[in-house]
């Protein structure tokens, strides 16, 4: 049997997107392997509502964000709730810097937009965190046609938030 080539949404090059198939190896091994179960169990459920519902569940995921780390430079703006993404850097095992995020929200479902994003973001190099298309993998979700345009924005704060940091570092 053939390997099934990954979302072509999930690779960039340059200013646009690329849309030939996905090669898990131009970026990483595993690369995007967490919003690929994410996209799975988004695919096994019938209606939004069961959507909804595990986005809420994705929130519960998330690794604890200590009450130091809900401050004013961890804030996201442009979000109607509050979010707070942490960054750290941490080292791989062949030496290069990857960038770690741990996030909380005020809002259930947003605790969910954030496990979204750091399943797409967290853990990898700065060029991998550029060369993916998140908005064009929540568009996959269907989460742009199903969400708030308040709420939308907010999820493109945080994409733009994680993509600032990976171009500075």
């Amino acid at each position: 049997m053939a390997a099934r080539p990954g979302p072509a949404y999930l690779i960039r090059s340059g200013s646009g997107c690329d849309r030939s198939p996905f090669n898990a190896d131009a970026l990483c091994e595993d690369c995007l392997a967490d919003f690929e179960t994410v996209r799975d169990e988004f695919a096994s459920l019938d209606d939004w509502e069961d959507r909804y519902r595990y986005v809420i569940e994705l929130g519960h995921t998330l690794e604890p964000l200590g009450e130091a780390a809900h401050n004013e430079s961890n804030k996201v703006r442009g979000c109607v709730s509050q979010v707070w993404l942490e960054r750290e850097v941490r080292t791989s095992a062949d030496g290069q810097a990857i960038l770690h995020y741990r996030g909380d929200s005020d809002s259930r479902l947003v605790r969910g937009l954030i496990a979204i994003s750091i399943s797409l973001f967290s853990d990898r190099a700065p060029k991998q965190i550029l060369a993916v298309d998140a908005l064009g993998a929540f568009r996959a979700l269907g989460l742009e046609q199903h969400l708030t345009p308040q709420r939308s924005n907010g999820a493109r704060a945080m994409i733009e938030r994680i993509r600032a940091d990976a171009a500075a570092a």
